[in-house]
């Protein structure tokens, strides 16, 4: 096993499948194109869901590898443990209907035992067991063919562990669509089986994951029948942060040289080693602080890359992925009070993310300035709100001291938290210092009923699932391009498009813009569209390099990174777009199109609600 760092990785796994004849392509942004189901990328798949579903060709090919900045929000709350991060790299090869098992799982092998140096004695493996019988609605056969692949490589029987659908099956994203069996690789670690039923994938620490192959091989209809797809798809993911881990033998990923800077960092803001100006220092525990720098390491690195992302346009807010970004950044800016730490220190941490990983991806140098500025003032306000939060924790206490009562209810320490930000540690190291006490249970009962409203009421915005390309959102996505179009024509050019989301109810179009349009203007937009759309003008592809589509007037946004050929869509003399589509054939397709709403969306941009047809 060979000791790497980061960089090391991403070079030698995207030159393994170079080798293999797959085409290295850029990774995409952290904020999906016109994926209503997630709010960020949060897999190295969303990016290339069309070419998948085979709704068009990739540029580069049919074999693919990359590497892809990743975001995942729904477990945030774990986020200071061993091994949970809400930001990720994945390293991922693709086969768009090309390869299949053999190769994907041989690769897997030799990849995992040759270069990196794993001894296969290490490896063990989980297959797709099969569900239901023959026959039955919903049956589907056990995975045998990844069986026998890996018995052909030398993994014995016994450490070839069939289980079941929730373990190794992938999709559909909704009730129908494709999907198909997994199989996953592990390491043993050599520590003790934690019981007779320790097996791949129970968290004791005996195994770890460091490998996921999916085969996109069944399509699941209405009926709940799984029927061959007619198209077979690998998708593979293998974490960078997890793997440099295990090899580096550290116990966490918080302890490589991945997080090494960043940790540093927050030891030497805090009180812990020279912060001046730092206040003074609450009493924790060990294990509090541990988890304390964990959470602001990894919530400020997760924030400086969605600050910095090339495409732009998610700002601190209140709704979405905005509350998302809102939330990872006053998590850590609560914990940081924990530990002692001056007011200013997200930029600082933005500094040294910036520098740690610019070379990998230069937008983080492109965009610290703004990044710097989001912070500056997001911390700001929210010491504010948790200034408030204090008094009002002030005056709960000198209430229960007045009436003789000597413990503040869950439901106040909920509100404390939920409405002024007030962090139940503080509650509690305050309370203690006080002479009171916190109903803990009460708060950790409020507190769950109110993830649970909020886990049912935001699902569907959080589930990780296929883009829709369906008729409704392919119209939608050209209606965009129009839009985009207009708003040059009417306001000029520099409204340029900061983010675009789309949904079969709407489209959603954030744009470069410092102040609320005019009735006048929104009217001129509107009838520019419908003009345009009236006319039936010919959508037409064709693919080209990025710098002849810029020589021939085509907008490139977001200063995205492309690979050798990109795909160009042109809309008569309107509208020249470097875009993945999907796009009508006519502009007449559209029927229509009404601006509903115009909005600030966050400092300098406006966004515009729309419809299209008889929606």
């Amino acid at each position: 096993m060979k000791n790497l760092t980061a960089d090391e990785l991403r070079d030698m796994y995207l030159k393994f499948f170079e080798s293999k004849g797959h085409a290295i392509i850029p990774g995409a942004s952290v904020i999906p194109e016109n994926d209503p189901t997630v709010l960020f990328t949060t897999a190295g798949m969303h990016p290339l869901v069309p070419y998948l579903m085979g709704a068009m060709e990739h540029p580069a090919g049919t074999r693919l590898t990359d590497v892809q900045k990743c975001v995942r929000t729904g477990d945030i709350d774990e986020v200071g443990d061993a091994a949970h991060l809400t930001f990720f790299e994945m390293l991922g090869n693709w086969s768009l209907n090309d390869y299949f098992k053999k190769e994907a799982i041989s690769w897997s092998f030799e990849f995992l035992t040759t270069k990196l140096g794993f001894s296969p004695d290490q490896l063990s493996v989980t297959v797709f067991r099969g569900e239901g019988k023959e026959g039955d609605e919903g049956y589907i056969p056990a995975d045998e063919e990844a069986v026998a692949i890996w018995k052909s490589l030398g993994i014995p029987d016994e450490r070839i562990y069939r289980l079941p659908r929730e373990d190794n099956w992938w999709g559909p994203a909704g009730t129908t669509g494709p999907c198909g069996p997994d199989t996953e690789m592990f390491i043993d670690t050599g520590k003790p089986k934690c019981g007779s039923d320790c097996r791949p994938g129970c968290h004791c620490g005996k195994f770890i994951e460091i490998w996921n192959d999916v085969f996109m091989q069944y399509n699941k209809n209405a009926e709940g029948k799984f029927e061959p797809l007619g198209r077979h798809n690998v998708d593979t993911g293998m974490g960078v942060e997890r793997t440099i881990c295990m090899m580096s033998g550290a116990p966490t990923v918080y302890d490589t040289e991945i997080f090494a800077p960043i940790m540093a960092k927050i030891d030497e803001l805090s009180s812990m080693g020279k912060g001046a100006g730092a206040p003074e220092l609450p009493s924790i525990s060990p294990e509090e602080r541990l988890r304390a720098r964990r959470i602001i390491a990894d919530h400020m690195r997760t924030a400086t890359f969605i600050l910095c992302d090339p495409k732009g346009g998610v700002k601190p807010g209140n709704v979405g992925a905005n509350y998302v970004l809102r939330r990872l950044i006053r998590r850590a800016i609560r914990y940081s009070r924990m530990l002692g730490i001056a007011e200013g220190f997200t930029v600082k941490m933005a500094e040294v993310i910036c520098e740690k990983y610019k070379h990998v991806y230069p937008e983080l140098a492109a965009n610290l300035e703004t990044c710097r500025n989001d912070l500056a003032q997001e911390e700001k306000r929210f010491n504010a709100t948790l200034d408030k939060g204090e008094a009002m924790y002030n005056k709960v206490a000198e209430q229960l001291k007045a009436h003789g009562q000597s413990q503040i209810s869950g439901k106040t320490a909920f509100k404390l938290y939920d409405t002024f930000g007030f962090p139940i540690e503080l509650t509690l190291e305050m309370a203690a210092k006080d002479g009171l006490t916190v109903d803990k249970e009460g708060f950790d009962e409020a507190n769950r009923k109110h993830q649970e409203l909020s886990r049912t009421t935001s699902a569907g915005s959080f589930k990780a699932g296929l883009q829709d390309n369906s008729e409704v959102v392919t119209r939608l996505h050209t209606a965009t391009h129009l839009l985009h179009a207009a708003l040059h024509k009417v306001l000029g050019p520099t409204a340029n498009q900061k983010g675009s989301n789309i949904t079969p109810e709407r489209l959603r179009f954030d744009f470069a813009w410092p102040q609320k349009m005019t009735d006048e203007q929104k009217a001129e937009v509107e009838k520019l569209v419908n003009e345009w759309i009236a006319q039936g003008i010919d959508v037409t592809k064709k693919m080209t390099t990025v710098e002849e589509a810029k020589a021939e007037g085509a907008m490139a946004l977001f200063g995205a990174k492309y690979g050798d050929q990109v795909s160009l869509y042109t809309i008569g003399d309107v509208s020249k777009e470097i875009c993945c589509g999907p796009h009508v054939q006519n502009t007449k397709e559209l029927g229509s199109f009404k601006i509903k709403k115009e909005e600030a969306s966050s400092a300098g941009v406006r966004r515009i609600k729309a419809v299209i047809g008889n929606m």
